[in-house]
């Protein structure tokens, strides 16, 4: 992963996260020294052409951007893959039932630089996660697997980065952890804790992938450190974050 655009703290930890406008984003971005990676949401633009024009914009300005689906919107992977396809961004967001097209995709249009995840979820059982998280998939019944099974079969497509999805902040530490060491034992760099995460709770879910061998480590930090009254992305919760980053690492 030594050549991608995301800058990593220590070469460790990159944090993901949302800006209301391109100011915001730039504001966030040289807080914490470039060790974060905005959000673009696929689901706010209504053609792959307004989304590509919009990226394009931010690339002017920050390295690398991370391409999402909206809330882990499954009916949005082929627009979040089709305007990656287009930008090569650096990251982008996806479906378990959907990565492996993707990076295809990003392949066969010359993107060398982006990461694509996949979205896995709890279960509440350790050791145990869903993996029918596409769009059609994820309307029946929960495909429930060994994480160790789900894992392997994301690196046998090529699959680099593991985002799982709904944290509950650091309420399940403990499955975390699994799918960490799951990641590490078929070498997946990279794993992306999301939903719930705050600067309180973020400390113990970066330890725990850090304590289970991960080499890359991207929470997702979205409406925690959103100023509710004006919509922007806090530039002091951001430093307190970084703060965090610097008592782990």
């Amino acid at each position: 992963m030594e050549s991608y655009k995301i800058n990593f703290y220590k070469d460790k930890i990159n944090i993901n996260l949302l800006a209301k406008d391109l100011q915001n984003a730039r504001e966030v971005v040289e807080a914490i020294d470039g060790y974060a990676t905005v959000g673009i949401i696929s689901k706010q633009f209504k053609s792959i052409d307004e989304g590509v024009e919009y990226v394009k914009k931010f690339q002017e300005y920050m390295p690398a951007l991370s391409i999402g689906l909206g809330d882990g919107d499954p009916n949005q992977w082929q627009m979040a893959a089709e305007i990656a396809s287009y930008t090569d961004p650096g990251h982008v967001n996806q479906v378990f039932t959907a990565a492996g097209y993707t990076l295809g995709l990003l392949k066969a249009k010359g993107c060398s630089k982006t990461i694509v995840n996949a979205l896995i979820s709890p279960t509440g059982q350790l050791g145990k996660v869903n993996i029918s998280t596409g769009a059609i998939s994820s309307k029946e019944k929960a495909a429930i697997v060994d994480v160790d099974t789900a894992i392997a079969m994301l690196k046998d497509v090529g699959v680099e980065s593991v985002k799982y999805y709904h944290m509950e902040g650091d309420k399940r530490l403990a499955e975390l952890k699994a799918v960490a060491e799951a990641c590490v034992k078929v070498n997946i760099p990279m794993i992306e804790p999301t939903g719930g995460i705050t600067v309180e709770n973020i400390k113990p879910i970066i330890e725990t992938c850090l304590n289970a061998g991960c080499s890359k480590i991207m929470p997702h930090v979205y409406s925690s450190i959103i100023d509710k009254s004006s919509g922007l992305t806090s530039v002091n919760q951001i430093k307190r974050l970084y703060d965090v980053m610097k008592e782990i690492i």
